[in-house]
């Protein structure tokens, strides 16, 4: 197969790669970009470990083919602070001890982004119903929650960037 030339912004830079038509957004960002923040856990979707902001919205990563993500914006845990300074939600996730091992934390990191960018103040509730589909081997949900809760507490979204 011949492959295909993808443009498309990353963490607000136009990046241009080719790529083959099967490749993944999430391959494409580690192996072509050297994104390496979204992680293959499962490679069905269902652990959320290779989540990234797609045109605003979260989407897992192993799931959509990059050639899908052309004209479009992503976002990755690389592209959330600005420079040497980390997003309030990754200041907040290192406050509360909520890293663990650190397999899944680029995934929750992204998707509690997107959720507090959609909502800026949400409840507990909303946190764990947003949080569901990502999956932790450590068991690190309450932490997460707490981590959370902080920054929608004192009503900094930090989604700007």
């Amino acid at each position: 197969m011949s492959k295909a030339i993808l443009e498309l912004t990353v963490n607000g830079e136009h990046r241009e790669v080719r790529v083959q038509p099967y490749q993944t957004l999430r391959e494409v960002l580690r192996e072509e970009m050297e994104l390496t923040g979204a992680k293959e856990g499962c490679g069905t979707g269902d652990c959320g470990c290779c989540t990234v902001i797609l045109d605003g919205r979260p989407v897992t990563s192993c799931l959509v083919l990059a050639l899908q993500a052309g004209g479009r914006s992503v976002r990755t845990v690389e592209g959330l602070g600005d420079g040497d300074k980390l997003d309030l939600i990754q200041e907040a996730f290192v406050r509360h001890g909520a890293l663990q091992c650190g397999f899944c934390i680029p995934g929750a990191v992204v998707m509690a982004r997107a959720l507090l960018d959609e909502n800026p103040r949400p409840t507990e509730e909303e946190i764990r119903w947003g949080l569901a589909g990502n999956l932790c081997r450590c068991t690190g949900y309450t932490k997460w929650v707490e981590a959370i809760q902080e920054v929608a507490q004192n009503g900094a979204s930090g989604g700007d960037r």
